[in-house]
Parts: C-alpha cells; sequence; structure tokens
C-alpha cells in the first residue's frame, strides 16, 4: 500500500504502448461497488475471494493477448492462491518496496479510502507479514525518495534487459 503499483503501473504502460490493468479497478467493475464498499459489505475474506477470481480473469485474457502491466492490490501477492496462479502462468513480478515510513506517509497523502489503512502500528504490522510474501517476487524496486517516471524508468530498463514481454523464442 502506498508503494505506487498503479501510478508507476500505467506510467510504464504508457511509454512502452502496452496495455495497463489494475486489479482493484477490475474487481470493482465485476461487482458495480468500490472496493471499500466490498470491504463493508463483506470483509476482507470476501474482497480476497473477488480479487483472486478478478486476477484468475485477468491472466487468462493476458495468455491470448498483448503485453500488459497489471497492477496488484497490495495484499494479492500475500495470498498463497494468487502466488500459485501467478507463478504457473509464468508473470514476471516486480515489488515496488520503500520503507515502511514513507508508505504511511504516501497513504495519508493520497486522500482515497483504503480499507485496510486504519493507525500506523497495524499499518506497520500488515507490512512486516507481507514482506516475507513480497520478497518471493522475481525483481524488487525501491521507490524511496523516486519520482513515478524514475521509478517506471527502472522498470523499463528492467523489461528491455529481461526480455519480459518479447515476443521472440529464447
Amino acid at each position: 500500500m502506498g508503494a505506487g503499483k498503479t501510478s508507476v503501473g500505467r506510467y510504464v504502460a504508457q511509454r512502452l504502448r502496452w496495455n495497463f490493468v489494475d486489479l482493484d479497478d477490475r474487481i470493482e467493475a465485476l461487482a458495480g461497488r468500490s472496493v471499500a464498499e466490498i470491504f463493508n459489505a463483506e470483509g476482507e475474506i470476501g474482497f480476497r475471494g473477488r480479487e483472486s477470481t478478478a486476477l484468475a480473469q485477468v491472466l487468462g485474457e493476458l495468455a491470448e493477448g498483448a503485453p500488459t502491466i497489471v497492477a496488484l492490490g497490495g495484499g494479492a501477492y500475500a495470498q498463497p492462491g494468487n502466488l500459485t496462479l501467478l507463478t504457473g502462468f509464468g508473470a514476471p513480478v516486480i515489488f515496488l518496496d520503500a520503507p515502511v515510513e514513507e508508505l504511511w506517509r504516501r497513504t495519508q497523502q493520497t486522500g482515497s479510502a483504503r480499507p485496510l489503512r486504519s493507525d500506523e502500528h497495524a499499518f506497520r504490522t500488515r507490512h512486516e507479514e507481507r514482506l516475507p510474501h513480497y520478497s518471493q517476487a522475481a525483481h524488487r524496486i525501491d521507490t524511496a525518495g523516486k519520482s513515478v517516471a524514475e521509478v517506471a524508468a527502472e522498470i523499463v530498463w528492467l523489461i528491455s534487459m529481461s526480455n519480459i514481454g518479447s515476443t521472440e523464442d529464447s
């Protein structure tokens, strides 16, 4: 939460002329209500079920489509079923990281509704619990003190160096 997944993902997709999917946006479209409303009505368990369904749908579409950047929600990668889906698909995952103090500050500045952002202690605890999952990502980029454009440039470089999204056989 607050790492810049959506902002950076959109920027990278525009720069590469790829498609962009924000998983939270997809969940909202499928449910016909906001993430906050889903959390209020169904709790985190209900939301996570919807998240897994939406992720499976997006990955099914990607198997047949153009290169796409997918921004996962902060807890998506921490769910074992989602990790299995992503690993099975072969999607390279990039973990956008920053010190928890900076993530907390960023989430305060956005003003958007974040159902799991309550107090700073709970935020820190959730971040610590998720770190072992995030650490399984193929790549990690530190976003601390960097602009969206700077982080995006690192991702574009990483993509160019690793042939992510390449249609050529290796």
